[in-house]
């Protein structure tokens, strides 16, 4: 009882304030944080549920156009932006440095009764700690995919978001790569075949989001 009142004021908490969840989550990030330390790390990819899907419906993908980049995935389901932020300042960027790092994370927070402004204060202190902890690297900053089958005012918050987080990008230490509408039919509509659940990736998702990857990520390795 005491953990689900715990839970439910951790989600009050604004999008740019640190903030674990529970202690099964905290396991899955202490074992990220062992990975991080292993090092050998090229390529973060950091983020949520979407992120973390390179595993299952990207797997393909994952082995056949990053596995030689050496990456790690650094994606959790579920996660907020508070919930990243905490992560970072708790060890999981730490004993590697990397030449890229893949930022998705945004779409749980749009649930939120929190604004988009917010929220986009949420990415903008993630990007600040990712410089502090890998200043080597160039960060990708991925805009947040649409959801739902249908336009509707989700859909508008996605949109909002994203206006404000390509505005934290410097073309430099940042990159946007905004692909939102790559998911999208003629008609707004979102396929199944591309997302399932109107949300989650399938492969054929995932590559459209590898190959959107392709030449930033190039680009990043060669420290252009």
């Amino acid at each position: 009882m005491i953990e689900v009142i715990l839970a439910s004021l951790l989600c009050l908490q604004g999008a740019a304030t640190s903030a674990p969840r529970d202690a099964k989550w905290v396991e899955r990030h202490d074992s990220l944080v062992k990975r991080a330390k292993e090092g050998g790390i090229d390529v973060a990819f950091l983020g949520d549920s979407i992120t973390e899907g390179w595993k299952y419906g990207g797997r393909k993908l994952w082995e056949e156009r990053f596995a030689p980049h050496k990456p790690a995935n650094f994606g959790i389901g579920g996660d907020r932006t508070q919930h990243v932020l905490w992560r970072l300042e708790n060890g999981e960027f730490d004993g590697f440095d990397a030449k890229a790092v893949v930022l998705l994370i945004g779409t749980n927070n749009t649930h939120e009764k929190t604004d988009t402004d917010d929220v986009a204060k949420g990415v903008e202190a993630i990007l600040k700690r990712v410089a502090e902890k890998q200043p080597k690297a160039k960060t990708i900053l991925v805009s947040v995919f649409p959801r739902g089958e249908k336009p509707a005012p989700i859909r508008d918050k996605v949109r909002a978001l994203n206006a404000s987080l390509a505005k934290l990008a410097d073309g430099k230490s940042v990159v946007w790569l905004d692909i939102h509408d790559k998911f999208l039919e003629a008609d707004g509509t979102i396929s199944k075949d591309v997302m399932p659940d109107f949300l989650h990736l399938s492969a054929k998702g995932y590559a459209i989001w590898a190959d959107a990857l392709k030449e930033p990520l190039e680009k990043a390795l060669a420290g252009r």
